[in-house]
């Protein structure tokens, strides 16, 4: 008997009982599908967070109350830190000495933003930036202006809007020098941000700045809310001795004792490049245990499907023995329908799991404005192809086994 016929017998066995081969061809499925959808999902988010990153500069950092990515029971610690209030930010941005390029920015979300009879939804976020902001965080405008070191000396009422704002509230496009009005304050729009779509689904276009100094006045109290110091160092080379000098100023100001760890977060694109790929780790991890598992408990299924065909087939057994089929070829027929049963549902999962890594990237294409690779998992694919044809070898060697020791004539006697 050729390899051809027996993958057609194992066909056959799935047709005839269609309800228990399907569960453990679904159980493979779903096995497959979780390595290979969380491979290619996770290659994807890391390639969106790798161009954002890239997008903040080389020699940027960020600091920060708590981290930017955070996993774990680390939480509370977090929390019972101190703010990094507007007032000591000022503080540290005089003392650095190794770049000038500092700037303060702080961040509320869910605000609504109206101009005559149109407003926005309750999603806008609202920036409070300094005159550098745009210089430090790589963000540049359409039309108008930025936040000049005046508007943030006298607390000015202007604003800079994103086109998603732009879109709600001035759909013909002339927002320069029209006025907006946020929690009954209004503004004087002198800029437009330059379309930067979204990251990880949040649109970073849906947003408006306006000076720090409003900001804290008007939407914030100075000295209980938290804000982000962004720090650009001259060059690379720099970029040690500017992290180096931050650090110890920060300590010095928050009182932090010699031998005690920061209670801040300083954050480099390397670093925050890492914690992402600690957490996309962790995903890989669940999804692919719960995959394995998933594989092993369709390996049972499968030797029970096996053993059932041995038992309905005794007779045939015993005809082909009785022509003179060898023992090898008998063994050798219901591995090759072992294995038959696991590549049939991992070619399920495996085409199920790079449509949704496909869906994914034109997901976050569309929702970045940027067109972004798929990078097709084959140490995956070809990890999953592998594991089922282990899998479909051990769960059929048994059955093989007893169909090949079957006596002849018991087997023709077998009703």
């Amino acid at each position: 008997m050729n390899i051809l016929e027996s993958v057609t017998l194992a066909v056959d066995a799935v047709r005839a009982q269609k309800l228990r081969s399907s569960l453990t061809l679904l159980s493979v499925g779903l096995g497959v599908f979780a390595l290979i959808s969380s491979s290619s999902i996770t290659s994807t988010l890391d390639q969106a967070v790798k161009t954002q990153l890239a997008d903040l500069g080389e020699h940027s950092f960020l600091i920060q109350r708590t981290p930017t990515f955070s996993f774990g029971g680390n939480w509370r610690k977090y929390m019972r830190r101190k703010p990094l209030t507007y007032p000591l930010s000022q503080e540290f941005k005089r003392r650095l000495t190794t770049t000038n390029l500092v700037s303060i920015s702080n961040t509320s979300p869910g605000m609504i933003i109206k101009s005559g009879l149109q407003s926005t939804d309750p999603d806008v976020s609202l920036i409070g930036i300094d005159d550098l902001y745009t210089a430090v965080n790589a963000v540049t405008l359409a039309e108008g202006r930025s936040v000049a070191e005046q508007d943030v000396a006298l607390g000015k009422n202007v604003a800079i809007v994103g086109l998603d704002v732009v879109a709600k509230l001035f759909p013909r496009g002339d927002a320069i020098g029209k006025s907006i009005t946020i929690k009954n304050q209004s503004f004087l729009i002198v800029g437009i941000l330059q379309k930067r779509g979204g990251v990880l689904g949040q649109s970073q276009d849906n947003r408006v700045l306006i000076p720090i100094t409003t900001f804290v006045k008007y939407f914030t109290w100075e000295w209980d809310t938290s804000v982000d110091i962004s720090v650009k160092a001259y060059s690379g080379d720099a970029l040690p001795a500017t992290v180096d000098e931050a650090i110890g100023i920060l300590r010095g100001l928050r009182g932090v004792r010699p031998g005690d760890e920061n209670d801040f977060e300083l954050d480099t694109n390397d670093a925050l490049s890492s914690q992402f790929g600690g957490l996309s780790m962790m995903i890989l991890i669940v999804a692919w245990g719960s995959g394995l598992g998933a594989l092993i408990a369709a390996g049972i299924g499968i030797m029970n499907i096996m053993l059932v065909s041995v038992k309905e087939r005794t007779r045939e057994i015993g005809v082909r023995k009785a022509l003179g089929a060898r023992r090898s070829w008998i063994l050798r027929q219901f591995l090759i329908e072992a294995v038959t049963l696991c590549q049939l549902g991992a070619l399920a999962g495996v085409v199920s799991g790079v449509t949704i890594g496909l869906l994914t990237t034109l997901l976050l294409s569309t929702s970045n404005g940027t067109s972004m690779t798929f990078a097709m998992p084959w140490t995956s694919i070809i990890f999953s192809v592998i594991a089922c044809t282990v899998i479909g070898l051990v769960s059929g060697l048994y059955p093989a086994y007893r169909a090949a020791s079957l006596d002849p004539i018991e087997a023709l006697r077998y009703e």
